[in-house]
Formats: C-alpha cells, structure tokens, sequence
C-alpha cells in the first residue's frame, strides 16, 4: 500500500521532469518572441513543418531557416497553449496553441516525440486561425 501511495504521489512530478528535452513552457516563450533558433534547439534531425498548407520534410538547419522566414514576415506577439496532451500508444506529446502575429492569427500544432530520456520537436503546422 506504501508504494502504491508512494507511485500516486510521485508519479505526476516524475513525469513532467522532462530530462534534457524541451518544456512546452520554453517552446510557447520562443513561439511568442518569434525566436527560430530558440525553437531549433529542440528539433529533431528533420522536421516537418506546415504553413498554409504548404508542408515538407526539412533538415534541422532547413527547417530554422524557414521558420525565421515566416517568423520575419509574420512578426508574433504573443502565443497561448490551448491544449495539451500525450499520445495514448506512446508518450509522445502535442501542444495545440493559437499564436497571434503582426499579419493576423494562427492555429499551432506542434508535435513532440519522446524517445528514452530525449524529446524532440518533430512536426510544427501553422494554419491560418
């Protein structure tokens, strides 16, 4: 019964102790501060990321290119998580926010695949909100 009030009680502060990966606090300050390296630093090897509909594979460093490109052309002021959520096979996590920019507002999905000790931004979409 001892561990069981143990595992109960400890298991929330466990899980959300993300060891080296990123925090979906850290992604939604550089999704506000329009901040590409910042988010770069938790990309995977490739990253696929949507804009309008306009969606590919990129590498790492592709990818923080292009997000600079949309970030200098759609200057944000501010994002807000909406939801938030862990994938029930794994224990990948997705964050679902609304990010208003200079050029008007968007829908952000980002996608996060755990793997081990590591997360990683796998997949970001902007759609038009």
């Amino acid at each position: 019964m001892k561990n069981l009030l143990f595992l109960l009680l400890f298991a929330p502060f466990a899980l959300s102790a993300n060891q080296g990966g990123p925090s979906l606090d850290a992604i939604s300050k550089a999704l506000s501060a329009g901040d590409a390296d910042g988010l770069a630093q938790y990309f995977g090897d490739n990253v696929e990321i949507s804009i309008l509909d306009n969606e590919q594979l990129y590498s790492k460093a592709k990818a923080t290119e292009t997000l600079r490109a949309f970030f200098n052309s759609n200057k944000p002021k501010t994002f807000n998580q909406v939801h938030q959520g862990t994938s029930r096979e794994n224990s990948d996590q997705y964050c679902i926010g609304n990010m208003t920019a200079a050029s008007g507002s968007y829908r952000v999905y980002i996608y996060l695949k755990m793997n081990g000790a590591n997360t990683t931004i796998q997949e970001i979409r902007f759609d038009k909100g």
